[in-house]
């Protein structure tokens, strides 16, 4: 398999390139909690680091962190996994842990080792300096998600919850979907339609947070990695989930008549 390597693309633009700035959002003296998945945002850190601070000060460092994110450029296949090399931060790089990509690939026959979803994508990237920071030595999964579908995201999660199970028990594995919540709506509309999404996710309910998404038209852009990873983390034995952050970015822009919604979530 041929080595690649993913530059940092976003770096100084949508996340600092400094490690004494990327540090200051996460909080060292959070108590830190043995999670088996959770769900971080995606934008900006000037909108949401404060969120997703919040999620990596919260989580136990892991070995291999598994980033399911979605798919915004429309490029490549339906599931893709970045096959191995290593991906760029300002602060060094994080080898793809190409064993476990190896074992998805014979175990979910429908995943694609790919690079191109991953060519312009930025919802798997800003998540990397604070896994970085946290653990240098950590390995990386990168999923890149386009079909929401409830069998898709059921296969899948079992798959990584089998591999994880069977191949990494003396390991620590931590999934991490990769999702905003509402986009371009009031700051009371996001948090009526947000509550919908977040009391399913709050239910370990997978299949309802789908349902929920599309029946309701939130906007909610990776509602399908958030389902995978609600699914792997039940059978990986998540008892419960919990919101740890809820923001907005009107917080920064003093607007509330369009924002973007963030939420932080752990199953565990």
């Amino acid at each position: 398999m041929i080595l690649t390597k993913r530059n940092a693309l976003f770096a100084g633009s949508w996340y600092p390139t400094s490690k004494k700035a990327i540090g200051a959002y996460l909080t060292s003296t959070t108590k830190k909690t043995n999670v088996i998945a959770a769900m971080v945002p995606h934008a900006g850190w000037i909108y949401s680091g404060k969120v997703a601070g919040s999620v990596f000060s919260a989580m136990s460092p892991a070995d291999t962190y598994i980033i399911i994110s979605p798919n915004h450029t429309g490029i490549g296949p339906q599931v893709s996994i970045y096959p191995s090399g290593s991906w760029q931060t300002p602060i060094g790089s994080l080898s793809v842990n190409a064993e476990f990509v190896s074992h998805l690939c014979n175990e979910y026959k429908s995943i694609t080792p790919d690079t191109t979803a991953h060519s312009q994508e930025h919802s798997i990237e800003v998540q990397l300096p604070f896994i970085k920071y946290i653990n240098p030595s950590a390995k990386i999964v990168p999923i890149t998600l386009a079909n929401y579908s409830l069998e898709l995201c059921t296969k899948l999660a079992l798959s990584i919850a089998k591999i994880i199970k069977e191949k990494y028990a003396n390991q620590k594995v931590l999934i991490l979907a990769s999702s905003d919540m509402s986009h371009y709506i009031s700051v009371q509309q996001a948090k009526t339609l947000d509550t919908l999404a977040i009391n399913d996710m709050l239910s370990l309910n997978a299949a309802a947070l789908l349902k929920t998404v599309e029946e309701n038209n939130i906007s909610m852009c990776g509602s399908g990695p958030v389902a995978v990873a609600i699914t792997a983390a039940k059978a990986l034995g998540a008892k419960e989930a919990k919101l740890i952050a809820y923001d907005n970015s009107g917080t920064v822009t003093n607007s509330t008549s369009e924002v973007v919604s963030y939420a932080g979530m752990l199953f565990l």
